[in-house]
């Protein structure tokens, strides 16, 4: 059974008004439970207007969106219990942090699910490792931290409502490249740890390619497709159509394929291609 599923999808922003606009389309998707999603589109497309319906931040104008088989706006007195069920990262979630101490504010979640506080204190243990932050911080102010410290702060406090389905808007945007690759190797572990679903919003196609199990593509408001990254990346030319980018490993091997040197199969990250290129040197040695 799909995680999350969506039938007919739509939003409309200011209906009724001259400034009508359709930001998601007749969208049918299902994701199946333990994915790490890849969600690309470019600007405007309607990939933040999609996550936030799945945990009903927004109505849908039309259709209907199904986290973990029960309709989310079915019965209004259960959308609290299943909002729970999704946690959404915001970009720079630190400028949501508030509490007096780290400790606090990773509490603030979990003790709102009116959990006991033996199991509220495991919580943030647990997810304080998973995203490297010492126990040595709990007692200072989340605003003394770096501003890496305190994104994974606040990436913490979603973790540790433990939600079956964690989306993350733009998870490494502004960091420097040693602070991104940590972010995004600290929810690569926990996804792998949890079992859990992921959906990874970036306009990085390098992160998407080397992360995700799955990609998501949104295009003017509608569902592009939903695939692998080689199948989805073996759309290099329609990709960049639309005005996106595909990894830089990709265009590569695509100007070599064009150049007459055609590997047979698509690259799409620098780990594939040392692999590939290693074994074609080494096919070449044999046969010399």
């Amino acid at each position: 059974m799909a995680i999350i599923k969506t039938e007919n999808l739509t939003y409309v922003y200011g209906e009724g008004t001259p400034f009508r606009k359709v930001a998601v389309d007749n969208v049918n998707l299902e994701i199946e439970e333990g994915e790490l999603v890849g969600v690309i589109g470019h600007t405007g497309s309607g990939k933040s207007t999609l996550i936030q319906h799945l945990n009903g931040l927004l109505k849908p104008t039309e259709g209907k969106v199904f986290i973990d088989g029960e309709e989310l706006w079915e019965d209004k007195k259960k959308l609290r219990d299943i909002r729970f069920k999704v946690g959404l990262v915001f970009q720079y979630p630190e400028y949501q942090l508030f509490e007096e101490t780290v400790y606090k504010d990773i509490a603030f979640g979990p003790k709102n699910m009116g959990l006991s506080d033996e199991e509220i204190d495991k919580r943030i243990r647990e997810t304080a490792r998973m995203v490297g932050i010492k126990e040595e911080l709990f007692e200072k102010s989340p605003f003394e931290l770096s501003g890496g410290q305190k994104r994974r702060v606040a990436i913490a406090g979603v973790m540790a409502m433990e939600p079956k389905v964690l989306i993350l808007d733009e998870p490494a945007s502004g960091l420097d490249p040693r602070g991104r690759d940590k972010i995004l190797g600290q929810i690569r572990e926990y996804h792998e740890e949890k079992k859990n679903t992921v959906l990874l919003v970036s306009h990085s196609m390098e992160d998407v390619a080397k992360n995700a199990s799955k990609i998501l593509v949104m295009n003017k408001a509608g569902l592009y497709c939903y695939d692998t990254p080689v199948n989805v990346f073996s759309k290099s030319q329609e990709l960049m159509e639309m005005g996106l980018s595909v990894p830089q490993i990709t265009r590569v091997f695509k100007r070599l394929e064009a150049c007459g040197i055609n590997v047979g199969e698509e690259v799409y990250t620098v780990d594939f291609a040392k692999k590939l290129m290693m074994k074609l040197l080494s096919k070449n040695n044999l046969e010399a």
